[in-house]
């Protein structure tokens, strides 16, 4: 069976559902069952958690260097200097994530309306 199996309207939607469930939660729920059970500072732990933040860094430079929809007409070097200021200032202002966001942003927005 594949996606394009059915002509039903609702047989894509069903698809993304079925297949998002089962890619995701199978995972919450086994890291549920062992969340308690392996102690914080294992070894494993470590290795999870540097997975993890190495995931999120992948996904945060595709989207600065391929960006999609109107982000993609900015100039790279904007987006560059936009996340530079987010972690400068997440550095600067004691680690805080909203600190860091809303410098990044306000780069990003200041740049965008400053761009022809």
């Amino acid at each position: 069976m594949t996606f394009a199996y059915f002509d039903a309207w609702w047989w894509p939607y069903l698809f993304i559902i079925v297949g998002g469930w089962l890619a995701t939660d199978a995972w919450r729920f086994l890291g549920v069952y062992l969340g308690d059970r392996i102690p914080e500072k294992s070894e494993f732990m470590v290795l999870v958690r540097a997975v993890a933040t190495a995931f999120v860094a992948a996904v945060i430079g595709n989207l600065i260097v391929f960006p999609g929809g109107e982000l993609a007409e900015s100039p790279l070097v904007l987006r560059v200097g936009a996340a530079a200021s987010g972690f400068a200032t997440f550095i600067l202002v004691r680690r805080s994530v909203l600190a860091g966001i809303l410098a990044a942003e306000a780069v990003l927005v200041i740049g965008l309306l400053a761009t022809p």
